[in-house]
């Protein structure tokens, strides 16, 4: 029975990262179609971007303050200006950028244009020495070839749509769609193309916020502290983007609504644990393990886009993502090689390094023994040398004394 539970809780432990990954892309998907719903209502993407980052400070900073008062480390100047610009990737560029682009486009579009992210993050990476590629290895080559896949499925997905799929489900839930949200009549009216870059720039600014958040984090261990200040950052470059892109008092207004729940979902949900979850996971696995898990949401996207917002499935989108978990779990598998090989490493330097700690303990204690037999050797043929005279030199001593 020890033996079963030991290896579970092996298993356990080397399943969390994924197991974390991939529920935070379930959370990522209902996001996106609570916003998609919102966004159709009217709601400012502007303002939406300041109450879900509102919403996240105020969810996460209890936790932050409570829980790592004794760890958190001295703000430097340096760690400063990479919570400033973590707060200007994120909550700023990346999600007002998204958002728009989700306007312009649909769900299942927008997460298809954010495949791109494993792809633009492996990249830079590699240009900021983060990720070593060696092609003559086996799991550098399955990576290289994963992204190269990855993107590949997601613009077979954008670019071709073929026949639509009438999926079993849609003709239960959606019998008669005049009471049903028509987005593909919207959705071809809207500026695709328009919408393409946008999410094309999300998706930079989201790959460059990765690799900064895990440069910060070497540095800035405290991983809750690190989310809140971001979070905080974010509303507050927030706020002062709202004034100066939206005139209108009543953008704020906001009640008992799906505007709410799509702020407060964002907030906790896409902001305050995501943030957190992705940063405990960036520091074990490093940040291209924490995007491949991105293509998930897609998929995930689609199937419930079907459901609620009775988005139709094309053949191309299919393909695309048949394309894309090959992708994934090509990147996946040569980022569990690279990280079984250096869990070998460490496990083939410790006994060296005991090793060499228990010579270095040896000769230390050689070299004392030896200090100490030439010590002994040294004031014994002191001694020696020193039998006649030392009772003058006592008298010598004592003699003004006595006077």
């Amino acid at each position: 029975m020890e033996g079963k539970t030991g290896c579970l809780g092996n298993f356990f432990q080397k399943a969390k990262p994924y197991i974390a990954m991939i529920s935070l892309q379930f959370g990522y998907a209902g996001m996106n179609i609570i916003t998609k719903v919102s966004l159709n209502r009217g709601m400012s993407h502007y303002v939406l971007v300041v109450y879900r980052h509102a919403f996240a400070t105020a969810a996460i900073a209890p936790f932050a303050l409570f829980l790592e008062r004794k760890v958190r480390p001295k703000i430097t100047f340096t760690i400063f200006l990479q919570i400033f610009v973590l707060g200007l990737l994120g909550p700023v560029i990346d999600q007002n950028f998204y958002y728009a682009g989700l306007k312009f486009t649909s769900p299942t579009f927008s997460c298809a244009m954010s495949n791109m992210l494993p792809a633009m993050t492996f990249v830079m990476a590699v240009l900021c020495r983060m990720e070593k590629v060696d092609i003559k290895r086996v799991r550098c080559q399955a990576k290289v070839v994963g992204t190269i896949v990855t993107v590949g499925g997601a613009m077979l997905m954008t670019l071709y749509k073929g026949h639509a799929v009438n999926l079993l489900w849609s003709n239960f839930i959606h019998p008669n769609k005049s009471n049903v949200l028509q987005t593909s009549s919207a959705d071809s009216d809207k500026d695709w193309l328009k919408g393409s870059i946008l999410l094309i720039f999300a998706t930079l600014a989201w790959a460059s916020f990765f690799i900064i958040q895990a440069i910060t984090l070497r540095k800035y261990t405290a991983q809750l502290s690190l989310t809140a200040l971001v979070c905080f950052m974010g509303t507050l470059q927030s706020i002062a983007v709202t004034f100066a892109m939206e005139h209108r008092a009543s953008v704020w207004s906001i009640g008992w609504d799906m505007n709410l729940l799509a702020a407060a979902y964002a907030g906790i949900v896409s902001s305050s644990i995501a943030y957190y979850v992705q940063g405990i996971v960036m520091q074990k696995r490093g940040p291209v393990f924490v995007t491949a898990f991105s293509p998930l949401m897609m998929i995930i996207v689609a199937i419930m886009g079907s459901f609620i917002l009775a988005e139709k499935i094309y053949v191309g989108g299919i393909m695309g993502a048949v394309l894309i978990v090959f992708g994934l779990y090509a990147v996946l598998w040569g980022k569990y090689k690279e990280y079984k090989e250096k869990e070998m490493i460490e496990a083939i330097a410790e006994p060296v390094k005991d090793q060499n700690r228990m010579m270095m303990m040896v000769v230390v204690e050689e070299d004392c023994d030896v200090d100490i037999e030439m010590q002994k050797t040294e004031a014994n043929n002191r001694a020696a040398a020193g039998d006649a005279p030392a009772p003058a030199s006592a008298s010598a001593i004592t003699a003004p004394a006595a006077s």
